[in-house]
């Protein structure tokens, strides 16, 4: 199939929104399923989330491939909630397009704001489905005005409603000029267009005059031919509107009720006449490894080229093993090929090629540029990792994710099951980059690592069901950085005589306290002429490995800037092995001397709550040592917003809906560290 014919999207939203309904109605009216499956029945075809359900491709698979009217659309399912980020930030980052779906009632709501940012980072273009249409409260024009306020975009709508809320019967379309209604009878399957009716003529004319305007605004020949009062077809509005939406200019608005089968249809034909195929885009940033040095290079999207692919996700299943969803880039990649992976420096087979189709797979030859597929026999990948050939060591741009913030201890119930769990939690942590373990140097205890208390949550259950591994897990507890709060440097010597022969290393280093959330550097200053590359690999790996075991208290470090300022090289005695120690001792050293320090994690909390309970739900954050930012005003609702120490927000639920009477939620994400007020007396 040509690139032109193919789409890669993601549908994005805040959770409850409804994404994973918009897109069962997708695949059951482009023929991909024939019965739609209800997630408030545990039968939803793309919904992971059902931890019950026997696990395996044939549920879990969060990416699809579907057909209408001759295009290819690959579909990925993204998570809403908050502590899945990474499921998000990894999926737009392969995307070409994305649909934003909002929900009518409530609008922008936090989570929403979270992944709009995220898809302007990555520059996706996206399209709005307003969905929940039906619901009382429903207001597309209301909700259209709050993502214009949020995020300073100009919405264009393609459609008004007829009717809103209870009252919803269907949609004008302001290009082709009818009245589009869904029949029940056969699951919103027929649509019924009609003439528009005299008592909607006058708001129908007026907003299609909004959109020819603000469509002719950008579009040079089309603005001509507006302003000189002359005619322009449904098809030089629909190249403009494309245009335009791709150049991320406005973002159009569809709308409709996915739960009661209204609207999905025009959703399908919008992805396809409005959002880009993988030639549209610029092209993916790649780095060219070669011996000394790094060269940025763009990597076109071709199927005759060098083949490049990136594994955007990895999934277990029980009889394939690690499934690794790969985005080609460039080139071609067939079944039973001996690939590169680039990160790793090692060669590894692709056994089989599989195209998900929601509830089943079909195996197929070979992948080109532009498209996305299942590689089955890949033991080595991790998220982030680029695959291609020798001939070509091209790195794409690795997906950069938050740092866990909340862990909790594990034990396994027996020692025969120790074996196990270290296995789960390895192919966990493959999976899913925001979830590590390590042993605790000091206890022994074996400390698993996520985003929030549902992420750990979810993985804790997924272990016992799915893996059946069998452990006991304790409270949880926040996860705390090290740093440095000031400039220092320091020299070191190694030298130790073992197995007869002298090992020798001598570095002398900088480090400095960096911006907050700018990370971790470390970059070498002075001449590494005549110095062999495994000494610089040791160098560097061994200043790596000090920054994530940290300073006094082993916690990972975080905004320290390493600067190596001289190395002493003896080609008779130095080693690897003497030069990675050097570097642990000398690191312990500087860092000693710059006043170490203890961050803590802060979050941002965003609590929505009707007005009357503002004054309580303000008090119980207080209360929690958390500070208000700002606040909106919704129809019925407020939404608080503030930011808080994760430490004082365990149980935190349960104390507001019990203020509230069980009416606010809320909603948490990591905002950044700051300086424990006290030091560390948590233990």
């Amino acid at each position: 199939m040509s690139l032109e014919k193919m789409r890669n999207i993601g549908i994005m939203a805040h959770i409850d929104a409804g994404k994973t309904t918009t897109t069962e109605r997708i695949l059951f009216y482009t023929g991909k399923i024939h019965k739609i499956g209800e997630i408030d029945d545990g039968q939803a075809t793309m919904d992971w989330m059902q931890q019950e359900q026997e696990r395996g491709i044939t549920i879990c698979s969060a990416a699809t491939t579907t057909y209408w009217k001759n295009y290819q659309i690959n579909i990925i399912d993204t998570p809403g909630h908050v502590d899945f980020t990474a499921e998000v930030e990894r999926s737009l980052r392969v995307l070409d397009g994305a649909v934003a779906v909002i929900c009518a009632v409530d609008g922008v709501q936090p989570q929403t704001e979270t992944v709009w940012k995220q898809a302007d980072e990555f520059s996706v273009p996206r399209l709005g489905f307003m969905n929940k249409m039906d619901r009382i409260g429903a207001d597309f024009f209301g909700s259209m005005e709050d993502v214009h306020e949020k995020f300073g975009v100009d919405c264009l709508a393609l459609q008004i409603p007829i009717g809103q809320g209870p009252e919803f019967e269907g949609v004008i379309d302001l290009l082709k000029m009818k009245e589009l209604r869904w029949s029940e009878e056969d699951e919103g399957a027929t649509i019924i267009e009609s003439d528009i009716a005299d008592s909607r003529r006058a708001e129908a004319d007026e907003w299609h005059e909004k959109l020819v305007d603000m469509v002719a605004g950008t579009d040079d020949a089309l603005a001509e031919i507006y302003l000189e009062g002359g005619e322009i077809t449904v098809d030089q509005l629909k190249a403009a509107i494309r245009k335009a939406t791709i150049n991320r200019q406005f973002v159009p608005f569809i709308m409709g009720s996915a739960r009661h089968n209204q609207g999905v249809q025009p959703l399908i034909d919008a992805v396809i006449d409005y959002l880009p195929c993988p030639t549209d885009v610029p092209a993916a940033k790649g780095v060219k490894i070669k011996k000394d040095q790094a060269e940025e290079l763009d990597v076109p999207c071709d199927a005759s080229k060098m083949p490049l692919g990136l594994v955007f996700k990895i999934q277990y299943d029980r009889e394939m093993g690690p499934l690794c969803y790969v985005r080609m880039y460039s080139g071609k990649i067939s079944s039973g090929m001996q690939i590169y992976n680039i990160n790793k420096k090692k060669r590894e087979r692709v056994n089989r090629i599989l195209r998900m189709h929601a509830d089943k797979s079909e195996p197929c030859d070979s992948i080109s540029a532009g498209d996305i597929a299942v590689f089955i026999g890949l033991k080595l990948a991790q998220t982030g990792d680029s695959i291609g050939t020798e001939a070509f060591p091209v790195l794409l741009e690795k997906p950069s994710f938050p740092q866990p913030v909340i862990s909790v201890a594990l034990e396994p119930e027996s020692m025969s099951e120790k074996d196990k769990m270290n296995e789960t939690l390895e192919i966990l942590s493959r999976e899913d980059p925001t979830f590590t373990s390590h042993e605790d140097a000091e206890t022994g205890q074996l400390i698993i690592s996520g985003m929030g208390e549902l992420h750990l949550d979810v993985l804790v259950t997924r272990m016992r069901d799915d893996f059946g591994v069998k452990c006991n897990v304790g409270a949880p507890q926040v996860t705390y950085r090290e740093s440095v709060s000031k400039s220092a440097t320091a020299t070191e010597e190694y030298s130790r005589v073992l197995g007869g022969k002298e090992n020798t290393a001598g570095l002398t280093i900088s480090v400095e306290r960096r911006e907050q959330g700018s990370g971790n550097s470390f970059e070498i200053t002075c001449r590494t002429t005549g110095i062999p590359d495994e000494i610089m690999e040791a160098v560097e790996n061994g200043f790596k490995n000090a920054l994530d075991s940290g300073i006094n208290y082993g916690y990972p470090c975080t905004e320290v800037g390493v600067k190596v300022t001289a190395i002493e090289y003896n080609e008779l005695t130095s080693t690897p092995f003497a030069f990675a120690s050097c570097a642990a001792q000398v690191f312990d050293k500087a860092c000693t001397a710059a006043d170490p320090q203890i961050l803590e994690p802060v979050m941002n909390v965003d609590i929505s709550c009707p007005k009357e309970f503002v004054g309580p739900a303000s008090s119980q954050l207080s209360q929690r040592g958390g500070s208000i930012m700002g606040q909106d005003s919704k129809s019925n609702t407020e939404i608080i917003h503030a930011q808080a120490p994760m430490a004082n927000m365990f149980g935190f639920t349960t104390n507001l809906r019990s203020a509230t009477q069980g009416r606010a939620s809320f909603s948490m994400e990591f905002s950044h560290f700051q300086v424990k007020v006290g030091g560390l007396n948590q233990y």
